[in-house]
C-alpha cells in the first residue's frame, strides 16, 4: 500500500538494476591522499603483470611464481598491508594507483589472489583504460559476508590450522607488524559487496578469467562460478596434471601448475 491507501505492486529488479538505481558502482570519493605502496618485488623485463597477494600474506610468499614469470614478463608485487595507520580500501585503491604512476607502469595485466581480488576488480573499476587483461585466482571478490575474514577476526587460531606452512608464515608476520591493517582489511572485506562492481567491470568489456582450486577448503566454488558469470569472464576449476588436489593457496604452493594455467589463457602479458 501506498501513503494513499492504494495497491502498488512491485517487480523484482536484477542485480543490474539495482546498482544503477543505487548508483553505487563506479561511485567513489577522492581522499585527496597520495601515498604509494611498498613494493619488494619488482623484477624481469616486457609486458607488466602485477600480482595481488591475498589477506594476511606477503609479496615474498609469491616467490615461486614470481621467478617463473619473470622469465617471459616485468612481474611488480606490491604489499597490501604495509601501510601506516588505517586501512582503508578507497585510499588503498589510490595509493595502488599512485604506486603505478611512480613506476611509470601506463597498461598492465592483474593478477588477484584470494582478498587481492577485492583490490583487482576496485582497480578495473576506476582505471579500465589502464587494464590489458583481469585474472582471479580463488577470489574473495564475489562474496558478500567472505568467511575467511569472518575467521581472521573470530577464530585466527583455527585459520592458521588450515594453512599450509609457507601461509602460516607470512600470516603469523603479518599479525606481528600489521595488526591494524588486517583488522581493518578484514571488516572490509567481510561488510561489503562487489556485485555492481563485477557488473561494471563486464560492461567495461576487459578480457576476464577466473581461476579457482578444485578443493579450495576457504571459499565456496559456487561463489567463484557465479563471479564469472557477473564479471563475463571465462570460469577454470584448475587441478595438477596427475590429478591430485590443489587447495586454496596453489598459487605458492603449487606455481608450476598456475603458471601451466596462466598459459592456457593465452594472456597477451605471456604472448610477447
Amino acid at each position: 500500500m501506498n501513503e494513499r491507501g492504494l495497491a502498488v505492486r512491485l517487480r523484482p529488479i536484477s542485480g543490474e538494476e539495482a546498482c544503477r538505481l543505487t548508483g553505487r558502482a563506479g561511485r567513489y570519493r577522492l581522499s585527496g591522499i597520495a601515498m604509494q605502496l611498498k613494493v619488494p618485488i619488482d623484477t624481469g623485463n616486457g609486458p607488466v603483470v602485477v600480482v595481488l597477494h591475498g589477506f594476511a600474506m606477503r609479496p615474498i610468499t609469491y616467490n615461486p611464481l614470481v621467478r617463473l614469470l619473470a622469465s617471459r614478463c616485468r612481474v611488480v608485487v606490491p604489499d597490501l598491508f604495509a601501510i601506516r595507520g588505517e586501512w582503508r580500501y578507497s585510499d588503498v585503491l589510490e595509493a595502488f594507483t599512485s604506486t603505478l604512476d611512480h613506476l611509470g607502469l601506463d597498461r598492465v595485466s592483474l593478477v588477484g589472489h584470494s582478498f587481492g581480488g577485492g583490490i583487482e576488480l576496485g582497480y578495473a573499476l576506476r582505471q579500465p583504460e589502464r587494464v590489458v587483461e583481469l585474472v582471479f585466482s580463488d577470489t574473495l571478490a564475489a562474496s558478500r559476508e567472505w568467511r575467511l575474514a569472518q575467521e581472521a577476526l573470530r577464530h585466527p587460531g583455527r585459520l592458521i590450522s588450515l594453512a599450509t606452512p609457507t601461509a602460516t608464515a607470512a600470516f603469523v608476520q603479518n599479525w606481528i607488524e600489521h595488526p591494524r591493517q588486517l583488522v581493518d582489511a578484514a571488516w572490509w572485506a567481510f561488510r561489503s559487496g562487489r556485485e555492481c562492481d563485477s557488473l561494471a567491470v563486464a560492461r567495461a568489456g576487459l578480457p576476464a578469467h577466473v581461476l579457482w582450486a578444485n578443493r579450495d577448503s576457504v571459499l565456496s566454488r559456487a561463489d567463484g562460478r557465479r563471479f564469472a558469470e557477473e564479471l563475463q569472464a571465462s570460469f577454470t576449476v584448475a587441478s595438477a596434471p596427475d590429478g591430485r588436489a590443489i587447495d586454496h593457496d596453489w598459487m605458492f604452493q603449487q606455481p608450476e601448475v598456475f603458471f601451466e594455467h596462466l598459459e592456457s589463457l593465452q594472456l597477451k602479458a605471456l604472448s610477447a
